[in-house]
């Protein structure tokens, strides 16, 4: 499985850049709502965040596209 790049926002302008297996991400994404406590498994080991603090999440997951013909 390739790592896609996901970069977490926080209240008060912290940002949190990881990378992470899809089912992981999908797991966090499923978790936001709860606003828990929620421990995300990343490619060198493990963060445990407070979701209640998170203001987006912004994942690299399709494919980017710039310019004409987009």
């Amino acid at each position: 499985m390739a790592l896609q790049r996901v970069t977490i926002g926080f209240q008060g302008s912290q940002v949190l850049a990881l990378k992470m297996q899809d089912p992981d991400l999908d797991a966090l994404l499923k978790a936001l709502p709860a606003g828990d406590w929620h421990d995300i498994t990343v490619d060198d080991g493990t963060v445990r965040a407070n979701l209640s603090q998170v203001v987006y999440v912004k994942t690299d997951r399709d494919e980017s596209r710039v310019g004409f013909g987009a």
